[in-house]
């Protein structure tokens, strides 16, 4: 089941785009269809688990947290000169051990942002991180945070986490788990410091927001 939504969203925007290249009245449902399917999938994402035992709720975490990492950069405004040109791909970067690579490279495979492809990057020097515009970090990088911040201060990239002291660590979105589902925090505060504004429907769909990272609560 989650396979086949979480791959939903760049192919139906693509049908439709044609759609409406051939006879141009299609063109404002496209353009609906494309700024609707994210809010969908966050909604979708949001949605009890069905209880399939250990093993089959490890998968769903992972499918979930690829679908939540594709759909994030839909809800994020970049400064303009956060991209080196116009056609500069979206580089969702992973930083640490990382157990659903696979799930996350099929959800994002033709995935685009306002135009820009976004491309994974699994990287492994820190002084790499500054060229990320997405950058998850692993918790098998929990002790390194401090470090992991200073490598990415002054420059506009989204840092999502998975342990409980990320938005206090200076993290700007953090997935935990609550009520049988994967959900997510978020830290304004870390958002603005990094030159991001978060959209209100992202907010919305939140399950804590804090502006500041000391006060960040379950």
């Amino acid at each position: 089941m989650y396979k086949r939504v979480l791959r939903l969203g760049p192919a139906l925007g693509a049908s439709h785009a044609r759609r409406g290249r051939g006879s141009g009245k299609h063109l404002p449902e496209a353009s609906f269809l494309r700024s609707v399917w994210p809010l969908l999938l966050l909604a979708f994402l949001l949605l009890p688990w069905p209880t399939s035992g250990a093993q089959g709720e490890g998968f769903d975490e992972y499918r979930a947290k690829a679908g939540f990492l594709a759909a994030f950069p839909n809800f994020i405004e970049w400064p303009p000169e956060t991209f080196p040109s116009e056609h500069a791909p979206l580089l969702l970067c992973v930083f640490g051990d990382f157990s659903f690579g696979t799930s996350l490279a099929e959800v994002t495979r033709a995935a685009s942002v306002r135009g820009r492809r976004v491309e994974i990057r699994w990287q492994h020097k820190e002084q790499d991180l500054r060229t990320c515009q997405v950058l998850f970090v692993s918790r098998s990088e929990a002790k390194h945070y401090g470090r992991i911040f200073k490598a990415v201060e002054g420059v506009s990239v989204l840092t999502v986490g998975e342990t409980p002291d990320f938005l206090a660590s200076g993290g700007a979105i953090d997935f935990l788990i609550a009520e049988d589902k994967l959900q997510f925090e978020v830290s304004i505060g870390a958002a603005a410091g990094a030159h991001l504004t978060i959209s209100s429907h992202m907010l919305a769909l939140a399950r804590h927001v804090v502006t500041n990272t000391e006060t960040a609560h379950d």
